[in-house]
């Protein structure tokens, strides 16, 4: 059985540990707010951004611009896996890297390579385990990050599709539901689908000037970029809200381990004064004999 001086030692460091989880559930929670004010207010431009333009590819022809025209047969498609740079935030990291390693393993058993880029320490050092060639990584862009970061992400994945390395692009990001759930998503970057993206979108007219051809190709680089920046904010907020849970929970069991190895700590002072007791009573009845 422990002594007390070992459930002492326990119980300080349980709370030291929960002193430490209690300040990363605050720095978290003022995170958190940040990102979720850039998220939202940025959402609604996204959607809007996307509804406007699968209006109008609806109403173009593929060859109009390499962002709407599909290879085939496909035969190397690029990923790119946004993931945080730190830990100790649930299985927000475990649920991306998941979808990424199910999208990879689909793909390969369909004789399909996939070109990885990885955002992200955590998804960067899982794959660097496990010897896995990456065509770019990006690490610590997650502290301070703004529109330039999505820009140089954009930028390599529409020179691999342009030059013919990879005929898909996907991303994979946390999408932000709530402060509870954050759940991974697969969206299809490049090419561009027109035919879903335009049966959502309201039946609108639009007058180009200058000409369509030259108006896309100046808009959709614009459009790829936006994708992915929203992919940043989105993920961004779904970290700290991840991290802020986790640091909760954690705050709970410490509170719950407390409590049990005070038990502990009082069931075995108790012991130690019976035994005490015991020893006195038997030294006098032995004076007595």
């Amino acid at each position: 059985m422990a002594t007390l001086r070992d459930i002492r030692r326990k119980i300080g460091a349980v709370k030291k540990t929960q002193q430490i989880t209690k300040a990363m559930n605050m720095v978290a929670a003022a995170k958190l707010r940040g990102a979720q004010q850039r998220m939202e207010g940025f959402r609604p431009y996204a959607q809007a951004f996307a509804m406007m333009l699968g209006n109008m590819a609806g109403r173009v022809e593929p060859e109009i611009h390499p962002f709407f025209q599909k290879t085939e047969p496909v035969t190397r498609v690029g990923l790119v896996l946004m993931t945080a740079d730190r830990g100790l935030c649930g299985s927000f990291n475990v649920n991306l890297i998941n979808t990424a390693v199910k999208f990879i393993r689909e793909k390969e058993a369909a004789g399909i390579d996939v070109s990885l880029i990885c955002v992200g320490r955590k998804g960067r050092d899982f794959f660097r385990r496990r010897k896995r060639e990456m065509r770019a990584q990006y690490v610590d862009v997650w502290n301070k990050f703004d529109f330039s970061n999505a820009v140089v992400v954009a930028r390599e994945m529409m020179s691999i599709f342009l030059t013919g390395e990879v005929q898909e692009v996907y991303l994979i990001y946390a999408n932000f539901v709530n402060m509870a759930v954050q759940r991974p998503r697969l969206v299809q970057l490049l090419p561009i689908q027109p035919g879903e993206a335009a049966a959502e979108a309201p039946s609108m007219e639009y007058l180009f000037e200058p000409p369509m051809e030259q108006f896309l190709e100046y808009l959709l680089p614009k459009y790829i970029n936006v994708l992915v920046y929203h992919g940043f904010l989105e993920n961004s907020a779904s970290e700290h809200a991840a991290r802020m849970t986790a640091m909760d929970n954690a705050q709970s069991n410490c509170k719950e381990m407390i409590t049990q190895l005070t038990l502990v700590m009082n069931k075995a002072r108790q012991a130690a004064i019976t035994k005490e007791l015991m020893d006195i009573v038997g030294g006098a009845e032995a004076l007595k004999g």
